[in-house]
């Protein structure tokens, strides 16, 4: 026999019993008893039982699989069979058992701290815990992507050395480029917009860098962002599009990955659940709520993940926040002639935080260089993106949502480190 099936293969039922099958994977326990061996093999799609009986296989197999340790490559071929005492219900009856690389001692035990264990992330991916969550994060970027397809939206390709911020300079990270100054992208934003104006909808999904110092269970300093930006769009347009790609995203998780989200102790009936729209709520209104439920937040503030917790308690779906104060966001969102921003954030419900900010783009070219120089900007390095006021300006409203974030909360992660494979935070750029 030489072709290979997956274990998942076997455990869904695909195979009778006493059909022959041929796997390969990595040792994830084993014990012995007597005569007998219980190796759990798990590859990519899941975990199996291999009883490795002696006298039923090689002498030399039968030491092989007494002796290697976990993370030791095997190839295993024997006959499928029913067993509800074996992970899965299934066990695979040995007839061959081949060691292709006998492991030495394999450093994670049970209990070990958390640095440790992000010491050895290179090796901890092999938990079935990340393993899941890497399943669902891919999900997620192919729904993202097939559902951008689907709305006429161009996947582009915007740069990561910039020379402007989109964001604010106390969190660029700087470099030397070639003896001019550059910044790692915190955003695609002002790239995109370029591009509208010949794709009219388009989106990325790029890493972004932010060098702030925070320590929060729902920040990295180098994450993936999915950015998306549209001609001729309004900011309610724009908030529709991103509650149904939300909608259809968790859908899609439910679906595809209930075996991995069941893993993480994830209710995939609340993402079933899911559905657009969602409730939107003006920044004005969310501080009332927030005064009346105790909480010591005032207009003008900003919401920390105190105030956005105490705000989605009580939701089983996102909710918008809108209309913040102009002057607490950013140049280029288009002002209200209230002084609010005609912008909005998409909260996860039950704490999970801002996975989305969006707005609609401010297109007065002399209100973007006031804001510009107010802040102490150089206009002259944002000139390019000038010239897109002043040659076809129109209407346009685009987001940014954080792949990361928005991983954690449809897996249902208390630290967004465990949404990436090798998480970027203040204190750690190993392994």
């Amino acid at each position: 026999m030489s072709t290979f099936s997956s274990i998942s293969s076997v455990i869904e039922g695909n195979f009778n019993e006493g059909d022959p099958v041929k796997i390969r994977g990595w040792i994830y326990r084993s014990r012995q008893q007597g005569k007998l061996n219980f190796v759990v093999v798990r590859d990519a799609s899941g975990i199996i039982q291999c009883a490795v009986k002696k006298g039923a296989v090689k002498d030399k197999h039968f030491e092989d699989a007494t002796k290697a340790l976990l993370e030791s490559a095997v190839i295993v071929e024997g006959t499928v069979k029913k067993d509800g005492r074996a992970p899965g219900g299934w066990e695979l009856q040995a007839k061959e058992f081949d060691v292709l690389h006998f492991s030495e001692i394999f450093p994670i035990s049970r209990d070990q701290s958390t640095e440790f264990l992000l010491d050895v992330r290179h090796l901890w991916l092999r938990s079935r815990e990340l393993t899941a969550v890497m399943k669902v994060k891919a999900t997620i970027l192919a729904g993202i992507r097939e559902f951008c397809a689907k709305e006429g939206y161009f996947e582009t390709t915007p740069p990561i050395l910039t020379s402007s911020a989109a964001e604010g300079g106390s969190t660029l990270f700087e470099l030397d480029y070639f003896g001019q100054k550059a910044f790692l992208s915190q955003s695609a934003q002002l790239h995109l917009e370029a591009l509208i104006f010949s794709l009219e909808k388009v989106y990325a999904i790029t890493p972004s860098f932010r060098a702030e110092k925070s320590r929060t269970t729902k920040h990295l300093t180098e994450y993936w962002h999915f950015e998306g930006e549209a001609a001729h769009c309004t900011h309610d347009e724009i908030m529709d599009f991103e509650e149904r790609l939300v909608e259809y995203v968790c859908h899609k998780a439910a679906k595809e990955n209930r075996k991995d989200l069941e893993i993480l102790g994830r209710d995939t009936k609340e993402l079933e659940n899911v559905k657009a729209p969602f409730e939107k709520i003006k920044y004005a209104d969310a501080v009332k709520i927030l005064q009346k439920k105790g909480a010591k937040c005032k207009e003008g503030d900003d919401f920390g993940a105190d105030e956005e917790k105490l705000l989605t308690d009580d939701f089983a779906q996102p909710v918008f926040v809108t209309n913040f104060p102009a002057k607490m966001k950013p140049f280029y969102m288009k002002e209200n002639e209230d002084g609010t921003a005609n912008n909005h954030d998409l909260l996860a419900p039950k704490g999970f935080g801002e996975m989305i900010g969006g707005s609609e783009r401010e297109t007065d070219l002399k209100l973007i260089e006031r804001k510009l120089k107010k802040a102490g900007e150089n206009t002259k390095n944002y000139e390019w993106y000038l010239d897109l006021r002043r040659f076809g300006s129109v209407q346009h409203s685009g987001f940014g949502l954080g792949v990361e974030r928005l991983t954690r909360w449809i897996c249902g992660l208390e630290h967004i480190r465990d949404t990436t494979p090798f998480p970027r935070v203040i204190n750690r750029a190993y392994p």
